[in-house]
């Protein structure tokens, strides 16, 4: 679900951050801290010249693979992970063009992504384990699993299910539709005596398009009125990456990511004080690419903030925040529907205002629905 900047940097906010430069640049270096996590680190070549950075926190049992969200690297899943390998084998990767994995110039569309996933699995000899995404994550997760269905044995959705991993028709996803649109009026340019197609446009594709449009619009004019001076970091939490963390605990809603992961996403200056943010490969060309996923063909677990909690920054204004959580509501709800419906064996949750980053703002109850989930699949 792609949000304008202004709710994006309050609701996804880390990822937000992440990739504010995200201009071609060379491979940053891994930065001088100590990641207490426990994990064991190697690199996987899963193309000529590229390697991805694989995290392995141990654990025995059925494997289970985290995938982080767009500009995110599998650092995210730092406090998770040790807590899922006291049942399962944990594992994390972090896709190519962030932390120390190779970013390559080219090579970021979503099916490309979901070969170096299995790539990873061949590599390693994993065998079907349950792949669990987080946001944008979703779409390499929804590759994989239309697919690849027989390597893995479930997907796990976390606020991630949405119609660039499942697409839906009645729930429509404007970039789908333009794109489907432009198609078509490009035949009918070339075939301007095709009644079948006129009524088809007429029929189905300009109407879907004109209620994506609908929708988009409503949701620009709420977000306009949505105030912008939320607290934002002084010098003296900028001065060092602890400060930094300390000040993401105390004032964005959810929790703080790991400290490794802001050393992975920011600068450090020679005093030890935060830079600005790493830049990443430009991908948005090939970004722009999206796949319909519309044949998930593994068990599902889809947890969708729903209404996603819009932070501190609208409590001033009780109206806009129920006009925004009734606006976000409702298309969860259409999403959550059309993904039982797809996929019937589904088990899909709701979890009202809650921060978008669940396994952070929410860990114990995403443990929880991890290991029934998992417990609930055949050996």
């Amino acid at each position: 679900m792609r949000q304008p900047n202004k709710i994006g940097t309050i609701c996804f906010l880390f990822g937000a951050l992440c990739c504010m430069a995200a201009q071609t640049s060379p491979r940053p270096s891994t930065p001088a801290f100590a990641d207490p996590s426990p994990h064991r680190i190697q690199m996987v070549k899963v193309e000529e010249n590229v390697q991805l950075e694989v995290l392995d926190w141990g654990g025995t049992g059925r494997p289970v693979v985290l995938l982080a969200g767009w500009g995110n690297t599998a650092h995210i899943y730092d406090d998770l992970a040790p807590l899922l390998a006291e049942n399962y084998h944990v594992y994390g990767i972090t896709r190519r063009g962030y932390g120390a994995s190779s970013a390559p110039a080219a090579g970021y569309s979503v099916h490309r992504l979901g070969d170096d996933v299995v790539a990873v699995l061949d590599a390693l000899k994993i065998n079907r384990p349950i792949l669990v995404a987080h946001s944008f994550a979703g779409k390499e997760l929804s590759s994989v699993a239309t697919r690849f269905p027989d390597r893995i044995a479930a997907a796990v959705y976390l606020d991630a299910a949405y119609g660039y991993a499942f697409y839906d028709p009645a729930v429509g996803n404007l970039t789908f539709d333009i794109s489907a649109l432009q198609k078509k009026l490009e035949q009918l340019s070339n075939s301007q005596g095709d009644v079948k197609l006129i009524e088809q446009l007429l029929q189905n594709d300009l109407p879907l398009v004109g209620r994506d449009l609908q929708q988009q619009k409503q949701y620009l004019d709420l977000i306009a009125r949505v105030p912008a001076d939320r607290a934002r970091p002084t010098a003296a939490d900028m001065a060092s990456f602890t400060a930094f963390s300390a000040w993401y605990a105390q004032n964005m809603v959810g929790g703080n990511p790991p400290e490794i992961e802001l050393h992975l996403s920011f600068e450090s200056n020679p005093d030890g004080s935060v830079g600005k943010p790493r830049s990443h490969p430009d991908v948005s060309a090939e970004d722009a690419k999206w796949e319909q996923f519309t044949n998930l063909r593994v068990p599902v677990l889809a947890i969708f903030a729903c209404p996603v909690d819009y932070g501190p920054s609208i409590d001033r204004d009780p109206v806009l925040r129920e006009k925004l959580e009734a606006y976000n509501t409702a298309n969860c709800q259409s999403q959550a529907k059309a993904l039982e419906k797809g996929v019937p064996s589904s088990r899909v949750l709701l979890w009202p205002r809650s921060y978008h980053y669940l396994f952070i703002a929410r860990r114990d109850n995403v443990l929880k629905e991890l290991r029934s989930f998992a417990d609930s699949l055949p050996q």
